[in-house]
């Protein structure tokens, strides 16, 4: 049961501080002088982990890639930029993850049928819809 709780949350505690930090770029800074440092030390930390958890060679693990890595690095600036010219826009941090997360969930719904054959049932398409509905809520 652990190794199914971890990861989220993981991903939750991290997405936590993600958004702290974001909210908390100066803001006379542009976010993508920022993202440079911000990336230079992701990419020293994955180093290090990559080694520590006794990752083999750069070079053999780099022959193994497809697409998708190319096209997360590209995404994740879109990302990390979005929430801070958010933020800068007045955007609180109580509600512009919230309410990005609702459309992604619902185009994530449309994903997975789409590009992986997921099962589209009543529960997701309710929702979906609970998730806009939501929305309209908050921003109401």
């Amino acid at each position: 049961m652990f190794s199914y709780i971890w990861p989220i949350a993981l991903a939750v505690l991290s997405n936590t501080v993600y958004h702290i930090s974001s909210k908390s770029v100066p803001e006379d800074i542009s976010p993508f002088a920022s993202l440079t440092l911000t990336y230079l030390i992701a990419a020293l930390v994955s180093l290090g982990l990559h080694f520590a958890l006794g990752g083999g060679s750069l070079i053999k693990e780099y022959g193994k890639l497809n697409w998708a890595p190319f096209a997360l690095g590209l995404v994740i600036v879109g990302l990390e930029a979005g929430f801070m010219y958010a933020y800068k826009a007045g955007w609180q941090v109580s509600t512009a993850a919230l309410v990005q997360s609702c459309f992604l969930a619902v185009i994530l719904i449309l994903v997975g049928r789409l590009c992986f054959d997921e099962a589209l049932s009543w529960k997701k398409l309710l929702g979906a819809a609970l998730c806009l509905i939501g929305i309209a809520i908050i921003n109401g």
